[in-house]
This record gives C-alpha cells, structure tokens and sequence, in this order.
C-alpha cells in the first residue's frame, strides 16, 4: 500500500471490518490508538485509492449517517454497498 503510515494503520484496521457490518470512524480511531482522530481517520478513507477492496464504505458517522465517500459513485454507491452487504449477511 502506498500511503503515510498514519493512512495505512487506518486502511489496516478497515480490512479487520466484516462483511456486513459498519464501524465510526471514532471506532477506528480508537482500534489504532489514536483516539482523538476520528476526523483524521476520515480524511484518510477519503483518500482510499484501493476502495472497495478496502472497505472505507464500511465506516459512519457516529450518529449513524453514512458521511461520505469519495470512490467512484460517490455517497450513493455507498449506501448500495452497504445495502448489499446487509442482504447477503447470513443470518445465524
């Protein structure tokens, strides 16, 4: 990956996010340490060129709203991600 070490611990993190489910970017912050940086773990989704193998489709905002989403598609691409995924999570 080519990056800052700051945007490549984030990426690393996104990897860990399963299939279906959805974390905060203040989640991410607090997974790497960095528990202040809610806003610079969305900057570094923002410039997420290797979306959607890296999964920043999969971080919201705390109060649950998508936020943003600066791959192909734009915010609308990422709501059918995550819409995708919900319908092909295995129910258990």
């Amino acid at each position: 990956m080519v990056g800052t070490s700051f945007q490549k611990k984030v990426w690393k993190e996104l990897k860990k996010i399963p299939y279906g489910e959805t974390r905060s970017y203040k989640e991410v912050a607090l997974a790497i340490g960095h528990p202040q940086s809610a806003r610079a773990v969305a900057n570094a989704c923002a410039k997420n060129p290797y979306a959607p193998t890296v999964p920043c489709h999969r971080v919201v905002r705390s109060d649950g709203n998508l936020g943003g989403y600066s791959a192909k598609g734009g915010i609308k691409k990422k709501a059918e991600l995550l819409r995708m995924e919900s319908q092909n999570v295995r129910k258990r």
